[in-house]
């Protein structure tokens, strides 16, 4: 896998990806697969930011993408997500700080 996926930079460097927010904060990324099919038979996956306090040393929040991908398998939703590019996940990311909520 190209490291300029997320699946690629994962394997690589044996962690999750690491970027700083258009909020200027430093996030990781996971991947999140439901573990239930919905009624179409289909899963649903998304990507999961974990904000870190300044210092890295705890999570402080977190947000989410919606739904980037439907798959017929865990499997197929894991690794359509695990395609990404670190650019689209970036781009994710501050989608996701855009429609927070509130400020943290």
């Amino acid at each position: 896998m190209d490291d300029l996926t997320l699946g690629g930079y994962m394997a690589r460097h044996e962690r999750a990806a690491a970027f700083t927010g258009s909020d200027g904060q430093p996030y990781s990324v996971g991947l999140y697969v439901e573990e239930e099919a919905d009624a179409r038979g289909r899963f649903a996956a998304s990507l999961i930011f974990v904000r870190w306090a300044g210092g890295g040393d705890r999570p402080v929040g977190h947000v989410e993408s919606p739904v980037l991908v439907w798959a017929l398998t865990p499997e197929d939703a894991q690794a359509r997500l695990e395609a990404l590019s670190l650019y689209d996940v970036k781009a994710e990311l501050d989608k996701a700080i855009t429609a927070a909520p509130s400020p943290w």
